[in-house]
This record gives C-alpha cells, structure tokens and sequence, in this order.
C-alpha cells in the first residue's frame, strides 16, 4: 500500500489529464478519487484516451468536500472564481490543498477584483495560501497546508528574471512578450483557439492587462525587485503545447554579461528543473512533454550612455501544461508531503 492517498478535483481538462498521469506513476502516492461535473460514471480513458487500461477509476460527481475526506491531499484543477467557493469545504476536512487555478496566488483583493472581474469569494483565505514556486518559495512549501500553484506564463516569466530580482538588479519597468500553445486555452475549442483558426494564426490577446501580471509583480517583489512595472503582451501560437518568453529588462551598465552569467549559474545550480544551455538559447521543443525549464539572457555590449544602464533580454521556455501546471503542482505535493520533488517528473520529455 502506498503512503499517501490523493484526489483530484476537476479531472477532465488538460491540466487534470497531467495530474493523472503523474499520479498513477507515483510510487508513495496513490490516485484514489477524480471528481468530475463531466463523463461521470466514465473511466478516465473517455476523457483522457491514453490513459486507456492505466486504472480502473471513473469520473464520480462528488461535492469537494467528499471527495477530500480521508484524503492525504486534494489537487484542484478547477476553473478561476470557482476553485475560492470550494476551498473553505476541503480545508474542514484536514486535507492539504494544492490549488492550480488563480484564486489563491494573489494577496490583494483589489488586485484580484480588478484581474478576475469579481469580488473574492474567500477574501478571508487570500494570504494564506503558500505560492508554489519552488525555486522561491521550497521551504515554505515544505510546511504548506494550501500552495496556490502558479499560472504558466507567470511561472515562465518569473523564472527567466528571478536570477535578476534576486541579485537586487531589477528595478522599473520590464517589457515581456510571450508566446503560448493552444493548450492553455482549456479543452473547450472556442471562435480564437479552435484549430482552423489558431493553426494558421499569431494574434495577441489580453494586452497589458493578463491575469498573470500581478502575480509575476508580486513574486519578483520578494525575491528582491524594487519598484517593477511588468508591461506584458501574450501572444497565441499554433502550438499544442509550450511557451516562449522573451523579457526585457535593464541593468546598471557596470553589470556585465559575465556578472549576470555567475548570477543566473548560482541561481539555479542546484535547481532539478531549470538548466541553462551551453550551446543554445532556450527553446520549446527542447522541453516540451517535460517539467523542466530552459532559461537564458543576452547582455547589450555596452550601457547606453544617456541612461548609463545596460540592455538585457532575458529568455525562458516551458511546457504550459507541465512545469506550468501539473507537474509543478505534484513537484509542490511532493515537497509538502516530505517526499523527493523530482518523483514522477524526471522524464525528459520527446525530441522533436
């Protein structure tokens, strides 16, 4: 018998798929309930065809709270706005709670109102939730009862500049375009990501106003940045899966490009799924199918003399659905249940 049970809680998107997956090839950890509005009554395989044979569980519509009874950890994989109205019915049954949607990550409720359009359901609860960045936050996750695993753009932006923030060097304004697959959208095909459109397309969306910003704001904060301004333009790809961030940032022009290689090696020289490429900048077949993250930067030659500050672009790709969801969700799990974080997450992932 496995040490610890788990259930999911919204099962049948994209990111639940990876949830599963994970979960069934966990060796302390054993899959015991997917709650689900959808397919219910369904074996998971209706949702999730490779999963074909994998398990004998079926979706079940069963309320928050009965699907966490008993259960060593609950993972939500439930929409924004809907997850906050949940949570307080899980948190009665003692369960821990990893939360993939945004309803936790943020601190101020006038933030959320204004990036989520309503008021915070569980306002009581915000701050009370760890923010799952384990490259940040690893040891507050240790003694975490609730993480709010962070969103994939923000979780890809943070770590491509968090080498930055850390050494004290980010300050004002940062520009960050990037660019994501239609995954991310959710498994609902709508008029700007169902594939006759989206396969032949690049288009923007929420310019300077995503969700994702004040939670990036926030996280660099504490690592060290002063006064950040994060302008933010996603673009939408013909890409199943992954994302590509490029982040523009300034320095002081005494920084060089060898200060800021030492910085970013000592950040994440111990880091199991951040690695800086030898021979490359970061790219997103390089890491799709898998929970790692490629980061890199290159550095302007010179300051600019009218500013006396040094150019940086600074540069990150990530599976959207792995090391953006999922599976930086069971790398929070296992961290919270004092197991090793890289268990079921080592795979490299596919090339091409």
């Amino acid at each position: 018998m496995k040490r610890f049970q788990a259930a999911v809680i919204g099962g049948s998107g994209y990111g639940g798929a990876e949830l599963i997956r994970r979960l069934l090839l966990h060796p302390d950890v054993e899959l015991c309930r997917v709650a689900s509005v959808d397919y219910v009554g369904e074996p998971l395989a209706a949702a999730h065809p490779h999963l074909e044979g994998a398990t004998d569980l079926v979706f079940e519509n069963l309320t928050p709270a009965a699907a966490a009874t008993g259960m060593d950890v609950v993972l939500l994989g439930l929409p924004h706005k809907i997850s906050a109205e949940k949570v307080p019915e899980i948190l009665a049954t003692g369960a821990r709670i990893v939360d993939l949607s945004g309803d936790f990550r943020l601190r101020s409720k006038e933030a959320y109102r204004r990036y989520y359009g309503i008021d915070h359901p569980s306002v009581d609860l915000l701050g009370s939730f760890v923010y799952g960045l384990p490259e940040l936050n690893r040891e507050r996750i240790r003694g975490a009862r609730c993480v709010a695993s962070p969103g994939c753009f923000a979780t890809t932006i943070e770590l491509a500049l968090l080498p930055l923030a850390l050494e004290g060097w980010l300050h004002g304004e940062v520009e960050v375009v990037g660019i994501t697959g239609s995954s991310g959208a959710g498994v609902i095909p709508t008029a700007t990501t169902h594939h006759p459109t989206r396969a032949v397309n690049l288009r923007t969306y929420k310019p300077l106003e995503h969700q994702h910003i004040p939670e990036i704001t926030e996280t660099l904060a504490q690592a060290g940045a002063r006064d950040l301004v994060v302008r933010f333009v996603p673009v939408s790809a013909p890409l199943p899966r992954g994302i590509f961030v490029t982040a523009f940032a300034h320095v002081d022009g005494a920084i060089d490009a060898g200060a800021i290689a030492r910085a970013f090696a000592g950040c994440y020289a111990e880091e199991p799924f951040v690695r800086i490429p030898k021979r490359r900048l970061p790219e997103v077949a390089a890491v799709s199918g898998s929970n790692h993250v490629e980061v890199g930067f290159t550095v302007a030659e010179a300051a600019d003399p009218s500013t006396g500050r040094r150019a940086v672009a600074c540069f990150a790709a990530s599976d959207n659905l792995i090391k953006g969801g999922a599976g930086q969700a069971i790398q929070s799990m296992n961290l919270m249940l004092g197991l090793d974080e890289r268990t079921t997450l080592e795979d490299p992932g596919a090339w091409p």
